[in-house]
C-alpha cells in the first residue's frame, strides 16, 4: 500500500490543479472514519491538520487521543438527537445539520468556554430518500433559524450528491448547491464554506466552487472495520 504521505501529496496536487483561484485554496478534509490512530498520525506527520469523522463515539476517542496535536475536527455524518452533547463539546465543526431541533440542541450544549460551533447545513440536492439533508426549498427557512442561535456560527452548506460517473452530471448537483449558497449570501448571510466533493468527484466539485472537499479512500485506502 502506498504510504499516507504519498497519497496526501498526490491528492493535494490534484486539488491544486483543479482549484479556480490560487488565492483561495481548497481545504482538504481527511475523512478518517474507521481508520486507526496510527494511520491518522502518519497523515499528521505529513502535514494534515483537518479531519472528518462520521461516528460520534469513535471520533471522540480519536480527538482525545490526539489532543496534543493542533487539529481541526469536522463531524460529517448523520446526527442523532442523543449524540448532540458530545458533538458540541468536542468538535470544531458540524457539517451535517439538517433540522432545527439538532441545531438547537448543539447550541444549548456548546460549552461557554469554547468559540461558537461552526455549522454547515446539509442539503439533499439529489432528493435521495436514503440521504440526510434538508430539501433545497427549505434551506432558506432553516438558515434563518440557525443564524439566530448564539452558540453556533453558520458558515455554509454541505452536500453528498448521488454518486455518478459522468463529470457533467456530477457538476449539475454541485452547481445547484452553489446557487443556493449564493442566494443565501445575497440575503445577507456571511457564508464562506461550500463543502462538497469526495474521492470520486472532488474535481467536479472544485470546478463548481467547493471550498472544502472530503476525501478518505484516496488517502487511507479502503476502510477496514476497527477491531
Amino acid at each position: 500500500m502506498a504510504c499516507i504521505a504519498e497519497n496526501l501529496q498526490a491528492t493535494r496536487s490534484q486539488i491544486a490543479a483543479a482549484q479556480l483561484d490560487e488565492n483561495h485554496p481548497v481545504t482538504l478534509i481527511a475523512v478518517s472514519k474507521m481508520q486507526g490512530i496510527d494511520l491518522i498520525e502518519q497523515s499528521i506527520e505529513a502535514g494534515q491538520r483537518v479531519f472528518g469523522e462520521n461516528y460520534v463515539q469513535e471520533a471522540v476517542e480519536k480527538i482525545k487521543a490526539l489532543q496534543s496535536h493542533d487539529l481541526e475536527w469536522h463531524f460529517i455524518g448523520p446526527i442523532q438527537s442523543n449524540k448532540t452533547k458530545p458533538l458540541a463539546e468536542n468538535f470544531d465543526w458540524v457539517q451535517s445539520v439538517d433540522r432545527l431541533k439538532i441545531a438547537e440542541r448543539l447550541n444549548d450544549a456548546r460549552p461557554a468556554d469554547k468559540a461558537p460551533l461552526n455549522i454547515c447545513l446539509q442539503v439533499n440536492v439529489s432528493g435521495e430518500a436514503s440521504k440526510s439533508g434538508v430539501a433545497p426549498t427549505e434551506v432558506a427557512a432553516l438558515a434563518r433559524e440557525v443564524a439566530r442561535l448564539p452558540r453556533l456560527n453558520l458558515r455554509g452548506l454541505m452536500a453528498i450528491p448521488e454518486a455518478l460517473n459522468d463529470e457533467n452530471e456530477q457538476r449539475k448537483a454541485f452547481r445547484e448547491l452553489k446557487n443556493l449558497f449564493e442566494q443565501l449570501k445575497q440575503q445577507g448571510y456571511a457564508l464562506d464554506t461550500l463543502s462538497m466533493g469526495m474521492s470520486g468527484d472532488f474535481k467536479a466539485a472544485i470546478a463548481e466552487g467547493a471550498t472544502h472537499v472530503r476525501i478518505g479512500s484516496a488517502l487511507f485506502g479502503e476502510r477496514k472495520k476497527l477491531a
